[in-house]
Order: C-alpha cells, then sequence, then structure tokens
C-alpha cells in the first residue's frame, strides 16, 4: 500500500506532468483562462488518462506482448486514446452542451495531448503492475487537474492586476507558470521512488 500512495504524491506533487515535466501545455494555456472550464478540463483530462492508461495496459499485457507485437504499441495506444475521446465527446455534448462550447477545440485534442499518450507509455515503460498504472494515470490526471485550477485562478486574479501591455495575455501567463513551475520544484527530493 505505501508504494501505491508514494507512487501518487509523486505523481500529483514531484512529478507533475504539466509543471516539472511540461507535457500537455496547449490545454494548460488554453483552458486556464476559466476556473469554471479547468476544473471540467481536469475531470475530462484525468478520466481519459486512467481509463486510457487501463486500457492499453490491458491490451499491451495480455495482446501485443504474448503475440510478440510490442512494436505496434504507440499505434495502438492513439487509437484506444482517439476512440475513448471521441466517446466522451459525444456524451458531453449530448449531456452538458454549456460545457461542450466552452471547451472548444480543447476537448479534441485531448485525443492528441502528448500528456494523454505519455501516462500510458510511462506505464509500460516502468513496468508497473495493472494497479499501479492506474495510481499513476489518477495521479497525472489530478496532478494536471492541480496545476490548471492554479493557473486558472491566478489568470482570473491577473485581469485585475496592472500588467504592462507588452506582456498581456501569454506573456504574462508563461510567467505565471514559469513561477508555478518554481513552487513546485520545491516539492522535488521529498519522495524518492
Amino acid at each position: 500500500m505505501t508504494e501505491y500512495i508514494l507512487l501518487f504524491v509523486s505523481t500529483v506533487l514531484i512529478n507533475n506532468f504539466v509543471l516539472t515535466r511540461f507535457l500537455g501545455l496547449c490545454i494548460f494555456f488554453g483552458v486556464s483562462k476559466s476556473l469554471n472550464a479547468s476544473i471540467g478540463m481536469g475531470m475530462a483530462v484525468t478520466s481519459v488518462m486512467t481509463v486510457s492508461s487501463v486500457c492499453s495496459w490491458l491490451v499491451y499485457n495480455l495482446i501485443l506482448a504474448p503475440l510478440d507485437l510490442t512494436f505496434l504499441s504507440l499505434v495502438v495506444l492513439v487509437l484506444l486514446i482517439a476512440c475513448f475521446v471521441q466517446l466522451l465527446e459525444m456524451l458531453i455534448r449530448k449531456f452538458a452542451p454549456a460545457l461542450y462550447d466552452m471547451w472548444g477545440i480543447y476537448l479534441l485534442l485531448i485525443a492528441t495531448n502528448c500528456i494523454i499518450l505519455s501516462v500510458p507509455l510511462i506505464n509500460i515503460r516502468s513496468g508497473y503492475s495493472l494497479g499501479l498504472s492506474t495510481v499513476n494515470a489518477v495521479g497525472a490526471g489530478i496532478g494536471f487537474s492541480l496545476a490548471l485550477i492554479l493557473m486558472a485562478s491566478l489568470r482570473e486574479k491577473l485581469v485585475l492586476a496592472d500588467v504592462p501591455k507588452s506582456l498581456e495575455g501569454l506573456g504574462i501567463a508563461f510567467i505565471v507558470a514559469g513561477c508555478l513551475s518554481l513552487a513546485f520544484l520545491g516539492f522535488s527530493g521529498m519522495i524518492s521512488i
């Protein structure tokens, strides 16, 4: 049980995919303008990451590895993720049209986002069991959500700040993201896995 807790905390705080590995920045900067959109996108990314990690672990360990077809893993993972994101898009469009309109193109970008693909690949490369793969995926999703919500909160406050004209928009967003990244760097060295 300790291994699961350490992996979870490590993935959320110490090895945060957005703030320490700099993956998923397209959605991070695009959606973090609104706190409500960020919370919803965090939930969507977490669910896609978790389901795709579980499915990819099952396909890799039960089909690709036994049949010695591991060279197809990248293609299979991309197809699995694209199918699940398409299903998620249809469900959100039907049951939450306001959320669908708020996310816009970023919902489709989940399918091709590097953070979504990197988690299953890291799980496979690390040789994690199904349980550890799931914990890693949930932790990565929660870490992504945490970074997204923190960034959205800060960007909403920046609307009221006196930001120099040359730094308005993405300029100040990059500076804030760098400061967040430095803050999360302070967690490194706390847990070693």
